[in-house]
């Protein structure tokens, strides 16, 4: 399969040109972030319940805001990016907020080399795993940082979303994992009139990735949900019938947009 060799810092040149105009974004809405507002969903705070005195690693943060949302419900936190624009305004707000949160920036599937401790909770969600070619690695360094009976809290949108056209009006890619989507883009999801021009690089991962990278590291899958709506106004030609839910205006409820996992390290 081929792979570019720079992929990785292609994908971080576009993660550090996205975040100055995401942190000023109607979508990310920081202003109500800093009055108090929790960002997180409800898809995740239902799979999350009471994170009071827990210690939570957050991959692939951004950011920084469901970090620092995290950090409000009693948790201590720390987010992990490979944007190094995006973990400076992180800390920056992490400091403002006086936040129980900290952050790394380095490249997820290389964390055991910049981090030595163990979590209750590993939670990535919305996103995330698109960005990785080796799904593998990913499951071994959630297991890693799990303690005994600690849980991966995982939410992210459906691969049969990533299957379309970006207006969903045609199926333009593989279910499955192949070759690399590489794409050029103009704006973001967050801004569509962002002055910014990207390449990135990625993969759809079929459900069955998931669960299998997950499952031969010998976490305990205790939770699989899927969702016909996105918690998320990130996808064109989409209306929000619900408040806080979109789909896709004429798929209306017939395919999934998001799915969840609860897994559980239960190995001693």
């Amino acid at each position: 399969m081929y792979i570019p060799e720079n992929y990785k810092e292609l994908n971080k040149q576009t993660w550090n040109k996205k975040v100055e105009y995401h942190y000023q974004s109607e979508f990310y809405d920081v202003e109500s972030f800093l009055q108090g507002k929790n960002v997180l969903t409800p898809i995740e705070l239902k799979l999350l319940g009471d994170i009071e005195g827990k210690s939570i690693l957050h991959l692939q943060c951004h950011f920084g805001l469901d970090t620092i949302s995290l950090s409000r419900m009693g948790a201590s936190v720390v987010g992990v990016d490979f944007s190094d624009i995006a973990i400076e305004k992180a800390t920056e707000l992490a400091t403002q907020e006086n936040a129980n949160a900290r952050f790394i920036e380095c490249d997820v599937l290389e964390l055991d080399k910049h981090l030595d401790e163990k979590f209750d909770i590993v939670f990535t969600s919305y996103g995330t795993i698109g960005w990785l070619d080796d799904l593998q690695q990913w499951a071994r360094i959630i297991k890693h940082f799990l303690k005994t009976g600690g849980r991966l809290i995982f939410a992210e949108f459906h691969p049969v979303v990533w299957m379309f056209s970006d207006q969903f009006d045609s199926i333009q890619f593989s279910y499955f994992k192949g070759d690399p989507i590489i794409e050029k883009e103009s704006g973001s999801y967050a801004d569509r009139e962002a002055e910014i021009q990207t390449e990135s690089v990625s993969w759809n991962h079929s459900i069955s990735e998931v669960m299998q990278a997950l499952l031969s590291e010998g976490l305990s899958i205790k939770d699989f949900n899927e969702y016909d709506y996105s918690p998320y106004n990130c996808f064109l030609n989409s209306e929000e019938f619900e408040k806080g839910k979109w789909r896709i205006t004429h798929f209306e409820n017939k395919i999934p947009m998001v799915y969840s996992i609860v897994a559980e390290n239960g190995n001693l």
